[in-house]
């Protein structure tokens, strides 16, 4: 079978494969073996008949399902620190995507907004308007990218929706956790010199907070910051997506070949507004304990 031209580091990946971990794969690629289609020359990597035997019947695998596009396959048999390996190749079935709610608990809280971003177009779905539209237009993609979303966006989705996402999960909490960066999805952003503008200070509570505004007050400023927000959100995530991808391309032969350029930001549809950021904080700073709001934000 020959080689596609659009592989690129996932062709090169081999730690999905039963027995083989970041020791073995250096080894594999400093022995030559630096691709899936390398297994058919002769293998001079120090490795048992047996462990060949497992690589030639994995290897297979991985190309029939690269080749009929179905990243669970390798989502499932990776580490999730290790699903950026999934990025290029899919980047043009994946969404990048992030939600607010009126609070953490799935079984007594409400979705408020949803945003998507797929590298091209920005949606958002807004509770009382199109929320129930979300599941129908997610269904169109193979990768979802999330920051959190594992423990928080997906299972949020799924309980709401009385659904189940069968697709492809990166969640870059794992990513960017495994190199050194944490706090938060905020936190992280400041530690790239990623800066929000207006919307700095803005977290997954004051989110809550501008839902509030929104819907007793009828304050569509208030509603249009919520969007502003949850845009930004999912804008960003394509920004540290790329950023993690080469970082973690540094530790492989394939960096000067691979790696990619940072993308542009596109324009959001949605500007924060200060005046009710400030207004809103002033009624609540002294009556809410902030502190304890911890969605992965």
């Amino acid at each position: 079978m020959e080689e596609k031209n659009r592989f690129k580091m996932l062709k090169n990946t081999f730690q999905h494969i039963t027995g083989i971990g970041a020791t073995i794969e250096k080894q594999l690629w400093s022995s030559g073996i630096t691709d899936w289609y390398k297994l058919k020359e002769p293998c001079i990597a120090k490795l048992s008949p047996k462990k060949i035997g497992i690589l030639n019947h994995f290897v297979k695998e991985s190309i029939d399902n690269f080749e009929t596009n179905n990243p669970c396959y390798f989502s499932n048999l990776l580490k999730l620190n290790q699903h950026w390996r999934l990025f290029r190749e899919f980047r043009n079935d994946m969404v990048f995507l992030d939600i607010e709610t009126t609070g953490l608990d799935a079984h007594y809280n409400r979705i408020t907004t949803i945003a998507t971003y797929d590298g091209k177009n920005i949606n958002y779905y807004i509770d009382g308007q199109n929320l129930n539209k979300f599941i129908d237009d997610i269904k169109k993609y193979k990768v979802i990218v999330t920051y959190n979303g594992r423990s928080f966006d997906i299972p949020f989705i799924e309980t709401f929706f009385k659904t189940k996402l069968k697709i492809a999960h990166i969640d870059l909490r794992y990513i960017l956790k495994s190199l050194g960066f944490g706090g938060g999805l905020k936190g992280c952003e400041r530690s790239l010199g990623i800066c929000r503008g207006d919307l700095n200070g803005v977290d997954g509570f004051f989110a809550v907070l501008l839902w509030k505004d929104y819907n007793k007050k009828n304050n569509n400023k208030a509603l249009e910051t919520l969007l502003a927000y949850n845009i930004e959100d999912v804008v960003n995530l394509e920004m540290l997506m790329v950023m993690s991808y080469n970082m973690k391309l540094k530790d492989t032969p394939f960096y000067d070949t691979h790696k990619i350029p940072l993308p542009s930001k596109p324009v959001i549809p949605f500007q924060a507004d200060v005046a009710t950021i400030k207004k809103i904080k002033k009624d609540s700073l002294s009556s809410i304990p902030w502190h304890n709001w911890n969605a992965g934000n």
